[in-house]
C-alpha cells in the first residue's frame, strides 16, 4: 500500500486526486498540504514539516513557489516525490534534477497517458517528414492558466527538435517580424478562453497535404489518474528522475 501526501490539497486537482485514490486498493492518502482553509478526510496541514506521518510519496499539484519547502522535507525524510505543478522555471527543474540525485522525483510537462503517447507520435512523424514539412504547435487551455505556451506545447517541441538533432528555432510570436518562415522553425502558439482543459495540436504541413496530430482533454481528471499511476510507480524506486516515457 502506497502511502501518499497531497501537496494542494484543499484544490481543484486535490480534490480529484483524493477521489480517485479513495476508489483504488493500491495506495492511500495519509495527510495534505495546503496553506489555504477547505475540508478532506485526512489531516492538512500548511507546510511539510508538520505531518502528521511520513508518506512514501508526495504528490504536488500546488504552485511553484511550494517546491523549495517541498524538495527540503523529501530529501531530508528520504521522500519520493511526484511533481506535477506546471509552470516550473529554469532554475526550479535544475533544482528538481538535482534533488533526483539523492530521492526518486517523478517530473514531467504532462501527466496523461495520452499526451505522452502523442510525443512519441510526433517523434515518429518527424523521423519520416522532418525537413519536408513545416512544423506548427497549437495549445488551447482555458482562460486561468497564467503560463504561456503551456509545458505540454514545450515538451512536444523539445521531442521533435531531439529527433531533428537540435536544429531547430521556436518562433512564439510571428507579427513582430515580416519575413517568410524559415524551414528550421517551430512555431508555437498559445490560445487561452473559456474552460478549455488542454488541446494540443502538432501541425505538419507540406506540399499540397497537411497532417496534424491532436489530443484533447476532456477533464483534469486524466491529469490526476496519470500522477496517482506515477506516485504507486515511484514508490520503493532508487533515486533518478523518472517520467511518463519510463513508466509507459
Amino acid at each position: 500500500m502506497t502511502r501518499i501526501v497531497l501537496c494542494g490539497a484543499y484544490g481543484k486537482m486535490g480534490r480529484v486526486l483524493a477521489s480517485i485514490i479513495a476508489a483504488r486498493n493500491d495506495c492511500e492518502v495519509v495527510g495534505g498540504i495546503d496553506k489555504g482553509t477547505g475540508v478532506a478526510d485526512f489531516p492538512v496541514v500548511d507546510a511539510p514539516g508538520k505531518l502528521p506521518q511520513k508518506p512514501d510519496v508526495i504528490i504536488d499539484f500546488s504552485h511553484p513557489s511550494a517546491l523549495p519547502e517541498l524538495l527540503e522535507y523529501c530529501l531530508t525524510n528520504g521522500v519520493a516525490l511526484v511533481a506535477a505543478t506546471t509552470g516550473y522555471n529554469e532554475e526550479e527543474i535544475a533544482s528538481i534534477k538535482a534533488a533526483a540525485e539523492q530521492i526518486p522525483v517523478f517530473f514531467t510537462w504532462n501527466m496523461s497517458i495520452g499526451i505522452n503517447l502523442l510525443v512519441q507520435l510526433a517523434k515518429k512523424a518527424t523521423a519520416i517528414l522532418g525537413g519536408q514539412f513545416d512544423i506548427e504547435i497549437v495549445e488551447k487551455h482555458h482562460n486561468q492558466k497564467i503560463d504561456a505556451p503551456s509545458g505540454t506545447a514545450l515538451m512536444l517541441a523539445n521531442a521533435i527538435n531531439e529527433e531533428l538533432s537540435g536544429s531547430m528555432n521556436y518562433v512564439y510570436d510571428r507579427h513582430s517580424v515580416r519575413a517568410k518562415r524559415q524551414p528550421n522553425e517551430i512555431g508555437i502558439h498559445a490560445i487561452r478562453g473559456g474552460t478549455i482543459v488542454g488541446e494540443h495540436d502538432i501541425i505538419f504541413a507540406g506540399r499540397d497535404e497537411v497532417i496534424t496530430l491532436s489530443h484533447s482533454a476532456a477533464s483534469k481528471e486524466v491529469f490526476a489518474v496519470g500522477a496517482v499511476n506515477a506516485a504507486v510507480y515511484l514508490s520503493g524506486k532508487p533515486a533518478g528522475i523518472y517520467d511518463m516515457q519510463d513508466m509507459m
